[in-house]
């Protein structure tokens, strides 16, 4: 079985200072205190404080060293969320007195306005499914599935020989390979994405990912990979490529060169939601598995907040007959609007709709 290191983004929150961070040798400080948690849209009271022996000429105010406002005194600022990111945020405040600067900073925690809605589900429809695969990645195109199981056929110390990694080409009615190629013995494929007439896949630890001819499945390129702190999921919504890494970080790449070009965190009300693990681009969203649950969210790719999140634990009760494993696979039929379920080394797909919980009596 596959272990993952579960990373904390919330580590980030490292960056707190105390009880709002005070510079010994000016005396200023700034409110609000460092870890005070806001929701999405709140308006923040900041408020740079400095002794009355201080002249200022203003005060600047920068959240993540972008500046977002002046005061010409210590009046309150008055900071707006709603077009913020998630997540922790460092406020600085710099007093101006005669051309000199002094600063002083704080952070917050920017979680979701509300919670997501709680959504279930509906079997349309069920497909066969190859149980030796352990599933990390799929994606539907041109009528096939394309599909990247993990696994060590020669692990590396400390890790399970799960059989070896493997990229394949299915039918969907039938379960019938149609193409299949096996990765390095050494490596452990991850999540995969389709663009234009290539594929490319990730690798779990390996920091190296594989780009693939579709149409042969001739390996074209193997390209180092050092974003984030290790390969899961990816998905590609026609202009750039999304991956998460085990924490609740989703990153941003360039299909044509896979660099960075940003990313988002993603929280719910509570908090972060960390084990993001196989994404598919749906009419707008990122819909993610969460690792070792019977759950699917959906994530605004903008803000990172989840909007939704869907229940699926009796789609294949436990205990699971063995081989089977977690939940873990979303592929979507643009064109016929489908999405289809499976988890690792499942028997079956299945063809689902998503519909409300019914409200609690």
């Amino acid at each position: 079985m596959k272990y993952k290191l579960n990373i904390i983004a919330a580590a980030i929150a490292s960056l707190a200072f105390g009880c709002g961070h005070k510079s010994e040798e000016s005396g200023i400080s700034i409110t609000p205190e460092a870890g005070a948690s806001y929701k999405s849209g709140d308006v923040v009271a900041v408020k740079a404080h400095y002794p009355s022996s201080t002249k200022a000429d203003s005060v600047v105010y920068l959240v993540d060293s972008v500046k977002v406002g002046s005061l010409k005194d210590s009046t309150t600022f008055s900071l707006k969320t709603d077009s913020m990111a998630l997540g922790p945020r460092v406020i600085t405040a710099k007093v101006y007195t005669g051309g000199q600067s002094q600063e002083t900073s704080t952070n917050i925690v920017l979680l979701p306005a509300k919670a997501p809605v709680e959504y279930t589900y509906k079997v349309i429809k069920t497909f066969p499914h190859d149980t030796g695969c352990y599933t990390e990645g799929l994606v539907y195109q041109d009528g096939a599935l394309y599909e990247s199981g993990g696994g060590y056929l020669t692990p590396p110390s400390g890790q399970p020989a799960d059989g070896q990694s493997s990229l394949r080409k299915t039918d969907l009615s039938t379960g019938k390979i149609l193409k299949k190629v096996m990765v390095d013995p050494k490596v452990f494929g991850e999540g995969i994405s389709v663009i234009g007439n290539k594929i490319i896949q990730l690798t779990w630890k390996e920091k190296v990912a594989y780009v693939y001819d579709k149409d042969t499945f001739k390996l074209l390129n193997t390209i180092p990979f050092n974003v984030g702190a290790e390969g899961w999921g990816m998905c590609f919504d026609g202009k750039k490529l999304y991956f998460d890494d085990s924490t609740n970080r989703i990153w941003f790449l360039d299909k044509d060169n896979y660099r960075q070009t940003g990313f988002i965190d993603v929280y719910d009300e509570k908090g972060p939601v960390n084990n993001i693990n196989e994404l598919e681009y749906i009419d707008g969203k990122i819909y993610a598995n969460i690792y070792q649950t019977n759950y699917i969210i959906v994530i605004n790719p903008k803000t990172g907040a989840v909007e939704e999140r869907i229940d699926l634990s009796s789609l294949y009760p436990e205990p699971r007959t063995p081989p089977a494993e977690v939940l873990n696979g979303i592929a979507y039929d643009a064109a016929g609007k489908r999405i289809f379920i499976t988890g690792k080394k499942w028997q079956h797909l299945y063809q689902v709709v998503f519909t409300l919980n019914p409200p609690t009596p």
